[in-house]
């Protein structure tokens, strides 16, 4: 009798350790479908292309409400990694169950991130997402309780790892081996775990009780000013120019120099009154290098309707 083929849905950053995981469960001849969770907060998947196209999901509005209001809080910044890992893990659960899938995988580490890959955390994920049994972390499988497909033998456990803990040496060794060479660094590629972008959200928050995924993208963007809960944007270099130009919506205010190189400025809010235009103008000035000193300056200003 010939027996099934395993399949499994793989939770995939296109960072090392997920890559490694894909790796481990393809030699024991399992269909991997991995899975890339996109996100107002992550950008763009980076990964090597010629090793896998993932399955992208757009998950931003529901990663909003979490961010917003996490049952199980955040860690140094804004980020609410329990909460977001447990919701990554119910959506890949219902696509599991609608695609009959036999498990899900996830590249975690024990140890390797103190607040959402801890002993605790990790069952706390699996007990949440009623994924008990059925959630592989194949790089740490050895160290934790054995699934239901280890205990029926459809997934050979001496074959999976026991890696714990933040040091990368075991990680590479095994690039190595595989012959892996293109993969992004292990600095976190969350926006949520950068203090910067944190305070930025923050103060928006304060600002904006429900702000737009338009909102969320200006954060990435130029320098930020507030005039009362007028946002005032303005954009560094040509690049960041076009992209603000791309998030404006119906009623902000664009404002730029005629004549001269200089920033594009978006000015955002329910009401601009007349001063905090001057103060867009003024920043748009005083961030030209080609403005500065100068007198009578005119502004092209577009309202988008």
């Amino acid at each position: 009798m010939i027996q099934k083929k395993l399949k499994a849905l793989l939770l995939f950053s296109g960072g090392l350790d997920s890559i490694l995981a894909l790796k481990i469960l393809e030699e024991q001849n399992i269909k991997v479908t991995p899975l890339y969770f996109e996100s107002v907060f992550f950008g763009e998947f980076i990964g090597n292309k010629n090793l896998c196209s993932p399955r992208k999901i757009n998950f931003s509005k529901k990663q909003f409400e979490l961010v917003k209001k996490p049952r199980y809080g955040y860690g140094k910044n804004l980020n609410p990694c329990v909460d977001c890992h447990l919701l990554m893990l119910k959506e890949a659960k219902k696509i599991m169950l609608r695609e009959g899938c036999d498990f899900i995988a996830t590249g975690e580490v024990l140890g390797e991130r103190p607040m959402s890959q801890n002993k605790n955390a990790l069952e706390l994920l699996e007990k949440k997402s009623s994924l008990q049994g059925l959630l592989l972390r194949p790089l740490s499988a050895k160290l934790l309780a054995p699934t239901k497909m280890e205990k029926g033998g459809l997934v050979k456990r001496n074959k999976l790892l026991d890696i714990s803990g933040r040091s990368r040496t075991r990680q590479l060794a095994l690039a190595k081996k595989y012959g892996i060479i293109d993969f992004p660094s292990p600095a976190g590629g969350c926006l949520l775990t950068d203090s910067a972008f944190s305070k930025r959200l923050r103060k928006l928050l304060d600002k904006k009780s429900n702000p737009t995924l338009s909102d969320l993208e200006l954060l990435k963007l130029g320098r930020h000013f507030w005039q009362e809960n007028v946002l005032i944007v303005v954009g560094r270099n040509e690049e960041e120019n076009k992209k603000i130009k791309k998030f404006a919506q119906k009623n902000d205010i664009l404002a730029e120099l005629k004549n001269i190189t200089g920033p594009l400025t978006l000015i955002r809010g329910k009401k601009i009154p007349a001063e905090a235009l001057e103060k867009a103008q003024k920043l748009t000035a005083y961030y030209s290098t080609k403005a500065r000193g100068k007198e009578n300056l005119k502004f092209r200003i577009q309202k988008i309707t």
